[in-house]
C-alpha cells in the first residue's frame, strides 16, 4: 500500500444482524475496534449492516468517540425521493452514513443491475455527500476464459463514468474475483494484485495521475485473518471488504493483522 493512501478495512454484513442481534456485535466489538485504530493513522474501518441496523450500530459507534470507525450502508437508489417503494435515497443515508457499497457482485448477480445503473448510484452518492465503495469483477465463466481484463475494463468504463476530478480523487473500488467467493478456488495476493494494478492503470488512463495515485482498491474475496496479511502487503492494495468473517470477532483479527503489515 503506497504511504499517502488511508487503508480501508470494511465489513459488509450483508443480510444478518437485525436491530439486536447488531447492537449485541456492535457492542463487544467496537471498543476493541477503536483501540485497535487508535494505533495508527494509516487505517480506518467502516462497518457495513443491514439498513434497518445502521441508526443502532451509528448510537453505539457514536459512544465509542473514534472518528475511526465509519458507518456504511450496503445499497442505496440514486433518486432524492419519490414514489420507489422499498428503496432508501442517498439523503436519507447521508443522515447516519458516510459511505455506500455499490454494485456487489450479489446486487449485479442476484437483482441484473447494469453497468449504467450503478454509475446513476455513484454520481448520486457523491452528489448527496457519501463516498461510494464501488465494486467490479469477474465471475469464474470469465476468468476460466481469458475475460478477467475485457470484463474489468468494462465495468469501469460504465460504472465509473463521468466523474469529477474531486469525485476522481474519493472513490474507492472494491475488486471482487467472483470465482473466489465460496468456491473453494483461491485468488492468491499475486493474483488480485495482478488485476488492481491493471484497475490502477486503467483508472489513470480515464481520471489522470493524481486520482490514480490517490485511489483506494480494496480486494473483496473470501478475506479471513489467516490471509489479510499478504493481501495488506501488496503494493498496489489498500484494504478489504470483508464479508462473512466480518460478522464474528475474527473481524477484529483481520484489522489486528493489517494493522501490523502497514506500521
Amino acid at each position: 500500500m503506497a504511504q499517502q493512501r488511508t487503508a480501508i478495512i470494511a465489513g459488509n454484513w450483508k443480510m444478518n444482524y437485525g436491530p439486536k442481534q447488531a447492537a449485541s456485535f456492535t457492542q463487544e466489538i467496537a471498543p476493541r475496534l477503536a483501540a485497535l485504530l487508535s494505533q495508527t493513522t494509516s487505517l480506518i474501518s467502516i462497518l457495513c449492516p443491514p439498513a434497518i441496523s445502521l441508526p443502532i450500530v451509528r448510537t453505539i459507534l457514536e459512544q465509542t468517540g473514534s472518528t475511526k470507525i465509519e458507518l456504511g450502508a450496503q445499497n442505496m437508489y440514486y433518486e432524492e425521493q419519490g414514489a420507489f417503494t422499498g428503496e432508501i435515497s442517498p439523503t436519507m443515508l447521508r443522515e447516519i452514513c458516510s459511505d455506500v457499497i455499490l454494485g456487489h457482485s450479489e446486487r449485479r448477480t442476484y437483482f441484473a443491475e447494469s453497468d449504467e445503473l450503478i454509475n446513476k448510484k455513484t454520481l448520486a452518492a457523491f452528489k448527496y455527500g457519501l463516498r461510494p465503495i464501488v465494486c467490479i469483477g469477474e465471475n469464474l465463466d470469465q476468468y476460466e476464459h481469458g475475460q478477467t481484463q475485457e470484463i474489468i475494463r468494462s465495468q469501469m468504463h460504465l460504472s465509473l463514468a463521468n466523474l469529477s476530478a474531486q469525485q476522481a480523487t474519493e472513490l474507492v473500488v472494491a475488486y471482487e474475483p467472483i470465482w473466489a467467493i465460496g468456491t473453494g478456488k483461491a485468488a492468491t495476493a499475486e493474483i488480485a494484485g495482478d488485476v488492481i494494478h491493471f484497475i490502477r492503470t486503467l483508472y489513470q488512463k480515464m481520471y489522470g495521475p493524481e486520482a490514480a495515485a490517490t485511489l483506494r482498491i480494496l480486494y473483496g474475496g473470501s478475506v479471513t485473518s489467516a490471509n489479510i496479511s499478504e493481501f495488506m502487503a501488496h503494493p498496489d492494495i489498500d484494504g478489504a471488504l470483508v464479508g462473512g468473517a466480518s460478522i464474528k470477532p475474527d473481524f477484529l483479527e483481520i484489522v489486528s493483522k493489517s494493522l501490523s503489515v502497514i506500521q
